[in-house]
């Protein structure tokens, strides 16, 4: 039990160090729940931070990424993944090093479901750095958005599943996480293009970005209004609503939200 609380503590601090967004409405959620969550967003976050490293050349992100999902297929020991790892120990963060303790944070009836997710993210992700992230089309847009953020969606609804048999539509889930992805991609372009990647399909400027944003923010809203559990409403409601007055900042020419405008969001939304 003591060997769980540590890992408890461990997976907590992480996730308040590697999303102050995420770790909000995470830490909302009762026992069980959360370290299903928790769990899934630090693998996620593990193999997103191989993607995202600016320093990592693109074969080598590509062989990780493609290791990952190989070795999370055939079989997860954390001695198989501190071997793939160990070459590259200087260049990855500890979130990346630490993937086979948020596997081991996970409770085992939601396991298999975020190591799914997991590894259709790692191939996907696989794939777009196969492709230099270039995006020429919405379908691209879309096909990119989808692994990095719609699957995650999926997964999160069948978490709910799992957890108390809440049922949602799939393509909401899809937008919902797309949706948030793509606040991002609007609120990052700057930072995006001095690192040499564009998101934006071919011809799309803010105002079409914004519009596609805000049709899946849209689909989310329908999603969340279909859950009736308040502690999974409430996770869901924290990232969109931060999302939506986030694109309002945007449009009005600022970078972000402040730290203020984000506590008296959550606190409208959990005290609804």
């Amino acid at each position: 039990m003591m060997e769980q609380n540590l890992l408890h503590k461990k997976a907590m601090d992480f996730l308040l160090t590697t999303s102050r967004t995420f770790f909000i409405p995470i830490s909302h959620l009762p026992s069980g729940l959360q370290e299903a969550i928790g769990s899934a967003y630090l693998c996620m976050r593990a193999i997103d931070e191989i993607e995202d490293d600016s320093k990592l050349p693109a074969d080598t992100k590509i062989f990780l990424l493609q290791s990952v999902a190989k070795l999370l297929q055939e079989g997860h020991s954390a001695a198989r993944i501190e071997a793939l790892f160990t070459p590259f120990k200087k260049d990855l963060p500890e979130v990346t090093l630490l993937l086979s303790d948020w596997i081991a944070y996970c409770p085992p009836g939601a396991l298999d479901k975020v190591l799914e997710s997991t590894i259709e993210m790692a191939e996907g992700m696989a794939k777009w750095v196969a492709k230099n992230w270039e995006i020429e089309t919405e379908a691209d847009l879309d096909d990119y958005t989808y692994y990095v953020a719609g699957l995650v969606g999926v997964m999160l609804s069948d978490i709910w599943k799992w957890y108390d048999g809440t049922e949602t539509n799939r393509e909401q889930a899809i937008a919902f996480g797309r949706g948030l992805q793509t606040v991002n991609i609007l609120r990052n372009r700057d930072e995006d293009a001095e690192r040499g990647v564009q998101f934006f399909p071919k011809g799309w400027g803010f105002a079409e970005m914004l519009a596609h944003t805000e049709k899946n923010l849209a689909m989310a809203e329908k999603y969340c209004q279909t859950i009736q559990t308040k502690d999974i409403l409430h996770f869901c409601k924290i990232p969109l609503e931060l999302a939506k007055a986030t694109l309002v900042a945007l449009k009005e020419g600022k970078e972000k939200i402040n730290r203020a405008e984000v506590t008296k969001i959550v606190k409208h939304v959990v005290d609804q």
